[in-house]
């Protein structure tokens, strides 16, 4: 069976989150069940694109509306991703450093999404399925049925996966003329509250919808950003696939990012190695429990909570505890957290940006990993943080809930909490801390998270299944 992957991000070439690493991943461990699979993406001009050769495959020439361009598509020569990588570049809109945050997103997106379906009528064949990922490929079903320019393959199957519903690319209907040619009659299949909605749109003409989570996918009949009842209506076709994670990347035995490797076996020492390490790097103590935070400093992921947390931490439980944070996001929740390095007394800093890198060595040494998100369709830093025998501290959302059993239910390995507030992230602190001065207990811990399996596997054959 051949998949054809469409999406705006795909690791390592490029990555902004979640996304990319589904996408870098997914794709191969279908490859490896004996599947032909493919992945498209915009050709942005990323590291990885000059350290790797590539072959020129198509040049084509299609419109947007009035516009006419040029577009090439290449092929990365050496298959290191495990599947074929295509590229797509179109002059003056593809050919930038950053994936998002342009003004002219919408043209971006909509110029590449025409070219992957006129570049897909060029083919001597037809693949099985074309499989879309996120709004910026949310057309890709419509205009495959509904405009006339691709009626050859018209007839192949589309699986959309939702990685998040709170961006669904809304664009006004002035901009219908960017699309080729369609069959008017079906413009309800583009709209959505007097707006043409690309996720919206998605699921209504897709064959499958699935989000990365079952949870999730319950979640969105009641909380989508007003797509709340399109859920509902659609619930026949949509299902929730838990996303693995690629276990050869995330591997404390042979992690390229670790100057030491641990396992099961070894994990006490494995982890107190890093931790020191850690520690001297950052002026930590290393004779206390270290919390981390790695992720996006934004809304959707509680992170304007952490600064508040981390004091009524050390006021009202005491200076028992490190703080180790990584990342970037709003600048007010930047400098908040650049500020409390003044009240530091070795026990807690901050590196704002990312470092991947750094991420391997802080889920290998930290103790306790905190996600107070109020989105989370699925989560993969918890399960990178179970790999590593670092315990989740997850608020009760999306994935984390398919993820994280609490220490106090049968069979729990993890802390969860209720909302997206100060009290209940340092209450979930305090927890912790309690739990870790039971050497022996946590020790119990570490093993019970490292065994747990969260590769890819289970989710391939639901794919599988789907594209069947």
């Amino acid at each position: 069976m051949e998949i054809v992957h469409v999406s705006a991000e795909c690791y390592p070439f490029a990555k902004a989150g979640g996304l990319g690493d589904v996408v870098g991943a997914l794709p191969k461990y279908l490859q490896q069940a004996g599947n032909v699979a493919k992945v498209v993406c915009p050709m942005y001009r990323t590291k990885y694109l000059f350290q790797k050769n590539w072959e020129v495959v198509h040049k084509g020439n299609t419109n947007m509306g009035n516009w006419w361009f040029d577009y090439t598509v290449i092929k990365e020569s050496s298959n290191d991703s495990g599947f074929d990588l295509y590229l797509i570049d179109i002059n003056g809109l593809l050919d930038r450093e950053k994936i998002y945050g342009y003004d002219d997103d919408v043209e971006r997106f909509t110029a590449f999404q025409i070219a992957v379906l006129d570049w897909l009528v060029n083919w001597q064949h037809q693949p099985d399925v074309l499989h879309a990922h996120d709004h910026h490929t949310g057309l890709i079903p419509f205009m495959l049925r509904y405009c006339y320019r691709f009626k050859k393959i018209s007839s192949v199957k589309t699986v959309f996966t939702i990685h998040n519903a709170e961006y669904q690319g809304a664009m006004s209907w002035q901009k219908s003329i960017y699309l080729p040619e369609w069959n008017t009659w079906y413009w309800g299949l583009l709209d959505w509250n007097n707006a043409i909605n690309p996720l919206a749109s998605a699921v209504k003409c897709a064959d499958w919808v699935t989000t990365v989570s079952p949870n999730y996918m319950r979640e969105l009949q009641q909380h989508a950003n007003g797509l709340e009842r399109l859920f509902q209506q659609e619930s026949k076709k949509c299902i929730g696939i838990l996303n693995g994670i690629d276990v050869k990347v995330w591997d404390p035995e042979n992690d390229q990012y670790l100057d030491q490797h641990y396992s099961v076996k070894t994990v006490s020492k494995g982890k107190n190695y890093h931790k020191k390490q850690l520690c001297k790097r950052f002026q930590l103590d290393e004779s206390k429990p270290l919390f981390i935070f790695i992720g996006r400093l934004v809304g959707e992921k509680g992170a304007e909570i952490i600064p508040s947390a981390i004091r009524d931490s050390f006021r009202y439980i005491g200076r028992k505890m490190n703080f180790l944070i990584l990342g970037s996001g709003s600048p007010e929740t930047e400098n908040a957290l650049v500020q409390l390095k003044s009240i530091a007394e070795n026990d807690y800093n901050v590196f704002v940006g990312y470092n991947e890198a750094l991420s391997h060595a802080m889920y290998a040494g930290a103790d306790f990993l905190m996600m107070p998100s109020r989105v989370e369709p699925c989560g993969l830093n918890q399960m990178y943080a179970l790999r590593y025998g670092t315990m989740p501290l997850v608020r009760r959302t999306g994935g984390l809930q398919d993820t994280v059993i609490d220490v106090g239910d049968e069979g729990g390995f993890g802390i969860r909490f209720e909302n997206v507030s100060t009290g209940d992230l340092t209450h979930a602190v305090y927890r912790a801390c309690a739990l870790y001065q039971d050497t022996k207990k946590m020790a119990e811990y570490q093993k019970q998270m490292m065994k747990i399996d969260h590769s890819w596997e289970s989710s391939i054959q639901q794919y599988m299944s789907i594209y069947q």
